[in-house]
């Protein structure tokens, strides 16, 4: 499995096989090939310690810089 980010090419839409996975999968231009589309999943980070402990202010001494 590799991992690919889809661009546009003018009307179209395409991706870029890297060198390395065209050797080892012994592929060649003009190659018939099938692909499976798995969209990778976005993470929103908003919410994600939802239930979790709140945060406490330490009560350590820090140096205030003016």
């Amino acid at each position: 499995m590799i991992e690919a980010i889809i661009k546009k090419w003018g009307n179209s839409f395409g991706i870029i096989i890297p060198c390395s996975v065209m050797s080892r999968e012994r592929l060649h231009e003009g190659d018939t090939i099938n692909i499976d589309i798995m969209p990778k999943k976005r993470i929103d980070g908003f919410g994600i310690f939802k239930g979790g402990p709140r945060f406490q202010e330490e009560d350590i001494g820090h140096k205030e810089f003016l």
